[in-house]
């Protein structure tokens, strides 16, 4: 199997988003976005402000790769949910989470769904959705007036739902994501202070942040920007804001400074690029099982052996980013390692799509494949396609 080769990492998004065909519309609005393994739908009222932003990515890219009508319907339908349904003109701010089309357990606004809000956006702006840069501009409004923070120069995670406070914790993952949606947005739109943005935030979190944890980013902060080694210690395996450090998003840092090199070729987004992969894969590769373990422990000691599925897919992006930058050959070898173990045991090859978390001996938890707010196949789908537009524009 070549997975460098473009028409390999073609057909596999293809054969992704075949699982979802048929059964991710809902024709009452948005998407479908709790699927079994054989692609049955539970919780079907279920929707998460994340999640719904990810599919309209997700079809906006495929109707880029193949000029699909079918898959530009699929992002204005997405859209228009995400307009009529998650934001609120009342609170003049996106919801969370939402029940049958209707307001459910959480109204906080969270800087890592705007952030999602923008990225969608600005796939949309870039296939001719009509509104779609005035989304972009409306939630970039929001982040800036809200939740940023000139004292520390990132954005804070979270106000309350009336926007009239916002909570002490700091975080490098919505800040990571927030720094993803204004490359996206700067590269839709031209407008160069969304790269300085952007830039800002990387050199943050993976240099002045890195400094105070051995070069490598961890999670959590104080307000005041101080290392947190204890926030989450006793909830380890939360969604989107785990103990430990995270392997995934060091690479997934690697992956976006290279990205931002590309448009801003500075020296030390090379080097931090590089540190941050090869230090990840060094303490978290399993040798015995294969794939990349989810967390390790400030010790450097394995904090959790779970195999999650974006780990794998971020991880051979950076890989390939990686090799295409340096022609180091090393990265050659990691992204066919790398695809090798996704291949036989994170990919599913008789339903389709990828299997959203294995155990350390790399057995499925559950029969859930994607889950409102944790998998649609977003991190699958963006990194095949983040390979192939290096890979076409070599």
């Amino acid at each position: 199997m070549n997975y460098q080769q473009r028409d390999f990492l073609v057909d596999h998004i293809r054969s992704i988003l075949a699982f979802y065909d048929g059964r991710v519309i809902d024709t009452s609005g948005g998407f479908f976005q709790n699927f079994k393994d054989d692609g049955s739908v539970f919780d079907a009222g279920r929707r998460h402000l994340v999640s719904s932003c990810r599919m309209v990515f997700n079809y906006c890219k495929a109707y880029e790769l193949f000029g699909d009508t079918v898959y530009r319907d699929h992002a204005r339908h997405g859209i228009d949910y995400l307009r009529r349904r998650h934001w609120s003109t009342s609170r003049n701010g996106y919801h969370w989470t939402l029940t049958d089309g209707h307001v459910a357990d959480d109204q906080t606004n969270h800087c890592y769904g705007l952030a999602f809000v923008m990225l969608c956006s600005a796939a949309a702006h870039e296939i001719g959705i009509e509104g779609a840069r005035d989304d972009i501009m409306r939630v970039h409004g929001l982040m800036e007036q809200h939740l940023w923070d000139p004292s520390i120069e990132i954005y804070a995670d979270e106000a309350t739902p009336d926007w009239s406070a916002v909570t002490p914790y700091r975080g490098q993952n919505a800040n990571m994501h927030s720094c993803e949606a204004l490359i996206a947005a700067f590269e839709a739109t031209g407008e160069t202070a969304f790269l300085d943005r952007a830039c800002g935030l990387a050199r943050v979190i993976t240099v002045d942040q890195a400094s105070k944890s051995n070069g490598l980013i961890w999670e959590h902060f104080t307000s005041e920007l101080d290392i947190d080694w204890d926030y989450n210690r006793d909830d380890p395996k939360n969604l989107y804001r785990p103990w430990g450090f995270q392997p995934g998003h060091q690479t997934e840092w690697s992956k976006l400074l290279l990205t931002l090199h590309s448009h801003r070729p500075e020296s030390w987004l090379v080097e931090r690029a590089v540190e941050l992969f090869d230090r990840a894969i060094e303490l978290c590769w399993d040798e015995k099982n294969g794939g990349i373990f989810y967390g390790f422990a400030p010790d450097g000691t394995i904090c959790d052996t779970d195999k999650y599925f974006w780990v794998q897919a971020e991880s051979f992006a950076a890989a390939a980013r990686l090799l295409k930058q340096t022609g180091i050959e090393r990265y050659a070898d990691w992204y066919e390692k790398i695809w090798q173990y996704a291949w036989d045991h994170m990919i599913d090859h008789q339903h389709g799509a990828w299997y959203r978390v294995l155990t350390a001996s790399n057995r499925k938890y559950s029969d859930e494949k994607s889950v409102a707010g944790g998998k649609c196949d977003y991190h699958t789908i963006g990194a095949c396609w983040d390979v192939i537009r290096i890979t076409d524009a070599a």
